[in-house]
């Protein structure tokens, strides 16, 4: 298929998954650039249901291999108003979304990073990542939090939003699932008394991590068993929050694979 008008009604439903309202309506989403359209056709559980590429540009030769019927060639103009990028690619795919069941997320050693209201889609992407990277067994997102599938967020993480468990749901109840099955939940402190080097990790850990500005919502706190100090020896006020949850997941990951024996 072939499309060179702005005003084909492939494209209009194209421009709204650029909102929250057209993604939420349609429970599709948009994936642009090389990369990450070959990581969701390469993904076993992803519905793609488009893939796009600018005709005059032609197909990348990266996804030569990949061209299926499924493909439609556009104009430069239509890639243009479909992205979100200051200079596109030439090439995006149509997404469907997917919803995972939160019961993996209270098994055994889970390690799951709790999301109170993280606003910024970069910060968002990257703990998503991290979160992939470590083994973690899910991240969950609260209100208050930016679109999962802001088109920023999902370049973010680089790929682990095809693969990697998300769950978007209410944190009251998914912290109060976690404390009545007895999970350790942790969140960063400045003021904290307790050391995060030396807190147990290898055990079922549940960390909140709060809004850039404000930090973790204090109705949470109720629910936190345990609140823990990254140490800062130099001059800096804070780090940075998808930073400090890289920093919580990789000490996990060494004290549960890496402890020398």
């Amino acid at each position: 298929m072939k499309i060179t008008s702005l005003t084909n009604s492939h494209v209009k439903e194209w421009v709204r998954l650029l909102t929250k309202k057209g993604r939420d309506q349609q429970s599709k989403y948009i994936v642009e650039g090389i990369h990450l359209v070959k990581e969701a056709i390469n993904s076993a559980n992803v519905k793609v249901e488009h893939v796009v590429y600018s005709y005059e540009k032609g197909v990348p030769s990266e996804l030569l291999d990949y061209e299926e019927q499924k493909w439609i060639s556009v104009s430069n103009d239509i890639i243009n108003k479909c992205s979100d990028t200051k200079t596109p690619q030439g090439i995006f795919a149509i997404v469907h979304k997917r919803n995972w069941n939160d019961t993996l997320l209270f098994e055994g050693s889970a390690l799951v990073v709790a999301c109170d209201a993280i606003q910024d889609p970069g910060n968002l992407g990257t703990i998503i990542r991290s979160a992939d990277a470590v083994g973690a067994t899910g991240v969950v997102l609260g209100k208050g939090c930016v679109d999962l599938y802001h088109p920023k967020t999902v370049r973010s993480t680089m790929g682990s939003i095809f693969h990697f468990p998300i769950i978007q749901s209410d944190l009251d109840d998914m912290l109060q699932k976690a404390q009545n099955r007895s999970i350790q939940i942790l969140n960063t402190s400045l003021q904290a008394e307790s050391n995060f080097y030396e807190t147990d990790l290898t055990k079922a850990s549940w960390f909140i991590v709060g809004n850039e500005g404000n930090g973790v919502s204090q109705e949470l706190d109720q629910y936190v068993s345990k609140q823990i100090k990254i140490p800062i020896e130099g001059t800096a006020e804070s780090l940075n929050v998808a930073m400090a949850t890289t920093i919580m997941l990789y000490e996990t990951l060494r004290q549960r694979n890496y402890r020398n024996n």
